[in-house]
């Protein structure tokens, strides 16, 4: 698989929205119809989409489900375009409920850390290819619950601890710098990835064509992008046409 560039969707009260640091009360963009938006990012050409539940991330609120199931259906008939789902999975039964509408791969967070077992028993049951771990850093530590609470947990140890759960993927968010549209820091990617083979998707800051090129570069296998796109920074299709160049140069 080559690299891929993935267009968030959040989702808070049944809207598409972006957050600055991931604070509800710092709403950068907010809209109606998640599923719309949707069927934008794959009529531009996006082969895959991110979509997070954040009330239930948060473990309030309304309940998207409806949402994210017609989005998946969607995609499905666009060119059957991958979707991968993340925000609350910490029972079984939540991640079984996502699989069977087809969800390529479903991210865990805090389930890592409060429910291990539920991880391990999805990558045995559906494969290790359906799994993948979020761990979102805070100025150097895996953040949990919505990022509300930062544990004590450095990179290098939770990143061992999702290989050992037979994680297929890992999200690597550093909430340092997402939702500021002010670049990535290079340098704490490179970290990351210095610790895992396994394929690393990075999300956060990343606002122009050229943060893209850096990450690729440093190795990473992918990249989520949000609140550049949400806010006009950075255009889908060009991100898009410049994979498409470089994957036919290879």
């Amino acid at each position: 698989m080559g690299f891929e560039v993935i267009p968030a969707i959040d989702i808070k009260g049944g809207r598409c929205v972006q957050l600055r640091q991931g604070k509800s009360d710092a709403v950068l963009f907010s809209a109606e119809n998640p599923v719309m938006i949707a069927l934008h990012w794959l009529s531009m050409g996006a082969s895959r989409l991110h979509i997070i539940d954040l009330d239930a991330a948060l473990q309030v609120g309304t309940d998207n489900f409806g949402l994210i199931a017609e989005i998946v259906k969607r995609a499905k008939v666009k060119g059957r375009a991958k979707v991968q789902v993340g925000g609350g999975v910490r029972s079984y039964k939540a991640a079984l409920r996502l699989l069977n509408l087809g969800v390529d791969r479903i991210i865990f967070g805090t389930a890592m850390l409060k429910s291990p077992q539920l991880v391990r028993r999805i990558a045995d049951e559906f494969s290790p290819r359906r799994v993948m771990i979020a761990l979102d850093v805070r100025h150097g530590k895996v953040a949990i619950d919505g990022w509300r609470e930062v544990t004590g947990i450095g990179m290098r140890e939770a990143v061992e601890k999702a290989s050992n759960m037979g994680a297929g993927s890992l999200l690597f968010t550093n909430i340092d710098v997402e939702g500021l549209m002010a670049g990535i820091n290079i340098a704490t990617i490179k970290e990351f990835l210095s610790y895992t083979s396994l394929p690393v998707v990075v999300s956060g800051g990343i606002t122009s064509l050229e943060d893209i090129a850096r990450i690729e570069e440093a190795g990473a296998s992918g990249v989520v992008i949000g609140s550049a796109l949400y806010t006009g920074k950075l255009r889908l299709e060009e991100a898009l046409r410049i994979r498409r160049r470089q994957d036919s140069n290879l």
